[in-house]
């Protein structure tokens, strides 16, 4: 297993005491104080995770929540896209900007933005894009033209009361992917922006944590209840999406979400080959290949060349063994036992 911090002259105290006062730097006064009262654990990325209203998060993450939550409001024709981390985010947003652009964008002409732009410049996450890094000045959204496309990772119950208001027309399209994937993207991404000075972390050890829901934004089996929850009671307002049913049939789920957001693609555009169109420019390989999304920064703290690894659907069984499959399926599966929603999972002989 592998050591969690690198060892210097400093004692234990002195580097732990160093490591809060780096990763508070940039907070509020007010909002440290909040910080210092939340239960912590190692974090995957920074020193600590905060326990913050149910689900475990980063200090920077949980200021721009908190600003996110005091001062956004949202429009009846807003669309919030909103995603379990590494779970198809970048993919679905590509998907619903081109579906709700397309009377805008010619999606066959190479001047179409997702040619020009990362996803996540075209549909920004509220608390890494729109309320990070505000140095005290709020960003103006009345400008911005309708319908206003914006992302989170944050549980159904955090989001903005406003969005969440019974009265409140906007779209919430959320995916979600099979548990045992999504830890193996999580660890092959986490591996590659995980600072030196944190030290290595060992597979097993992430696992142990991801199991236990310790992880950004988790537990992640309480993530996609709530949202699950939601669809079924206002499913006008909420859409689920699971990512392996994208990959089986693209084009069906493209015409539901099409029809979900209220841009039903019409008789002469399914004649037209427009479903077909739109699943191309947004395929997983094509914005892979993309120069737009082999550099720069989209995602405060993250690489754009990072976000697309694999996207296949099983790849897990290349990297669990039996053994975390059986406790990741009967942690799943007991959390979310009576729900309805479940994951299926093939324990063949390709796991170790």
């Amino acid at each position: 297993m592998g050591t969690l911090y690198c060892r210097n002259e400093q004692s234990p105290e002195e580097l732990e005491s160093q490591e809060v006062e780096d990763e508070f730097e940039g907070i509020t006064q007010r909002n440290k104080q909040i910080l210092l009262s939340l239960p912590r654990v190692i974090g995957w990325r920074t020193p600590h995770l905060y326990l913050f209203q149910g689900f475990w998060c980063q200090p920077k993450e949980i200021q721009a929540i908190i600003t996110t939550q005091n001062h956004f409001k949202v429009r009846d024709n807003d669309v919030i896209v909103a995603t379990v981390p590494k779970s198809g985010t970048t993919w679905l947003k590509a998907l619903v900007f081109a579906i709700v652009n397309r009377g805008r964008f010619d999606v066959q002409s190479r001047d179409h933005p997702l040619f020009s732009f990362n996803p996540h410049d075209l549909v920004p996450f509220l608390e890494y894009k729109v309320y990070a890094d505000l140095n005290g000045q709020l960003p103006n959204l009345h400008s911005l033209p309708s319908p206003r496309l914006f992302a989170t990772h944050v549980p159904y119950q955090s989001l903005p009361e406003s969005m969440i208001d019974n009265s409140s027309k906007c779209k919430i399209v959320y995916i979600c992917r099979n548990p045992f994937d999504t830890f193996v993207s999580i660890w092959h991404f986490i591996k590659k922006i995980r600072p030196l000075n944190l030290g290595p972390m060992s597979m097993e050890e992430a696992f142990d944590m991801y199991c236990k829901g310790q992880v950004g934004y988790g537990p992640y089996w309480d993530h996609m209840l709530r949202y699950w929850e939601e669809s079924l009671r206002a499913p006008q307002k909420v859409m689920f999406l699971k990512y392996e049913d994208l990959k089986e049939d693209v084009h069906v789920q493209v015409r539901k979400l099409a029809q979900f957001l209220g841009y039903p693609f019409s008789p002469e555009e399914e004649k037209d080959g427009a479903v077909e169109d739109i699943t191309k420019l947004c395929s997983f390989q094509n914005l892979k290949d993309l120069e737009v999304n082999k550099e720069g920064n989209s995602i405060l703290y993250f690489e754009n060349k990072g976000l697309f690894r694999k996207g296949e659907v099983g790849d897990w069984v290349n990297h669990l063994s039996r053994e975390m499959v059986e406790k990741l399926g009967e942690t799943f599966e007991k959390k979310l036992a009576g729900s309805g929603l479940h994951f299926a999972r093939d324990l063949n002989d390709k796991t170790k």
